[in-house]
């Protein structure tokens, strides 16, 4: 009786599952090549898939939950999916190159997302990008709001000025990471002070940061390089997105599971520097911390113990490792101001070499990763071609070693029957002929044969 109703029950919750998941995938239209046509009046975000595609079938369920939030809160923003294999000619028209990509489309303007693959990072992507590209902050009341629930944003203070021309063309490329605003010197607050107008400011970790045209360089940049929080969370993603900045990494590699005071010191640390030292470094270098070494041991191409530091520079794939035990922030800024005037070796980097050694790292890891996950399927992969080489290489050995030995024997009985020949002739010139007189013959005079003749 019991497993009677634990089946209806398993079977009632697939029901519901079912359900809930056509009714989601009801809010996400399927595109075909009408869509070229027209998508121009409205704003999309779509999926470009393909079918065989592993990362493409994981992001379909999060797509469908996409579609059904976006349809819930009204959002002007419509959500779709489009087949690139069968319409291949309209995704390359998009600049799609993998699979999936997830663009939104807005009039003549396609931006791709770049970020995690999650529903809330999807949906704050969407009304960012859909909405104005440079939003209004009229009151103080206004900014406050924005502040809460922004923890990185841009905020440019002033009139006209080419400056604002600069912030302009700076968001329509960097929308898709941040919020750009405008406000009044009215409506900025009281703790914030300015030495001239117009002026660029981002909003991030609890303070404010003024752009310096000549310490900063270009705004555009400067922007890229502010758009992240100094202290971070780290996983392959963000280092990936932070070599864009041109910022060297400092993290604490540690086990987040394991409290000791070793672990927990480091993290600590790092913390300390990024929040002290914030004005001193936050133009050069990037804080935060990573659990396990997992993906900092293949990005360097080794084993490091953990805890440790490590600082990356990902912008050519160079790395320092610590020099000396950091027992305090001291020692990380000792060691932080090291790096900076040189004097700690730098390790890894892109030379030829490091890329053969990429190469055959990345070899290794693979055929290692695929015995540990399926022993029988690395034996097949790597087994059955050794095997056919081998085979060749066998038959190859042995068929020289015929034909060598049938030429010889063809040698050898060419030989015997041709040399009898020469020797019969050279017995034929040697040996008299049956009749003739073994006596050498004796010209005869010629006098005497004239006789004979008459």
């Amino acid at each position: 009786m019991a497993a009677r109703r634990r089946g209806a029950a398993l079977r009632l919750c697939a029901t519901v599952f079912l359900l809930d998941m056509a009714f989601c995938k009801g809010y996400v239209e399927d595109l075909d090549e009408s869509f070229k046509e027209n998508r121009k009046d409205d704003i999309w975000l779509v999926d470009f898939y393909a079918p065989w595609c592993g990362h493409c079938k994981k992001l379909e369920p999060i797509w469908n939950e996409v579609g059904l939030e976006m349809k819930n809160i009204g959002s002007p923003v419509k959500v779709g999916k489009m087949d690139a294999t069968s319409y291949s000619s309209i995704a390359s028209e998009f600049g799609v190159r993998g699979y999936p990509t997830i663009k939104l489309l807005k009039g003549d303007l396609a931006y791709n997302y770049r970020g995690p693959r999650t529903k809330d990072d999807i949906i704050e992507f969407a009304h960012r990008v859909s909405g104005a590209l440079i939003r209004p902050l009229p009151s103080q009341q206004m900014f406050e709001h924005v502040q809460k629930r922004h923890r990185v944003f841009f905020v440019y203070i002033g009139g006209e000025s080419p400056l604002k021309e600069k912030y302009i063309d700076a968001a329509s490329e960097l929308i898709v990471y941040t919020y750009f605003f405008s406000a009044s010197e009215e409506v900025v607050p009281e703790y914030v002070t300015l030495k001239e107008m117009p002026a660029v400011l981002v909003f991030k970790d609890e303070t404010y940061f003024v752009y310096d045209e000549y310490e900063d360089g270009d705004l555009s940049s400067w922007i890229n390089r502010e758009r992240f929080q100094n202290y971070l969370t780290m996983d392959g993603f963000l280092l990936y997105e932070l070599g864009d900045t041109g910022k060297l990494v400092a993290i604490a590699v540690i086990d987040e599971k394991n409290t000791s005071v070793e672990h927990t010191r480091l993290k600590s640390i790092i913390q300390e520097v990024a929040r002290d030292y914030r004005d001193q470094f936050h133009r050069d270098f990037q804080f935060g911390h990573m659990d396990g070494n997992d993906y900092i041991n293949t990005l360097l191409m080794d084993e490091l113990k953990v805890p440790t530091v490590v600082v990356l520079n990902t912008s050519n794939q160079q790395y320092f490792l610590l020099d000396r035990q950091i027992k305090n922030a001291e020692d990380m800024v000792q060691f932080i101001n090291n790096i900076l005037d040189g004097t700690v070796d730098a390790q890894g980097g892109d030379s030829i070499l490091q890329r053969l050694k990429r190469i055959v790292f990345d070899a290794k890891s693979t055929i290692v990763s695929i015995f540990k996950s399926s022993p029988l399927m690395g034996c097949f992969l790597f087994g059955l071609p050794l095997g056919v080489i081998s085979i060749m290489c066998y038959g190859i050995y042995t068929a020289d070693t015929d034909g060598g030995y049938l030429e010889e024997r063809y040698e050898v009985s060419k030989s015997e029957t041709e040399s009898p020949e020469p020797v019969e002739e050279s017995r034929e010139k040697q040996e008299p002929r049956s009749g003739d007189s073994l006596v050498p013959a004796v010209q005869e005079p010629k006098d005497v044969l004239e006789k004979k003749k008459d």
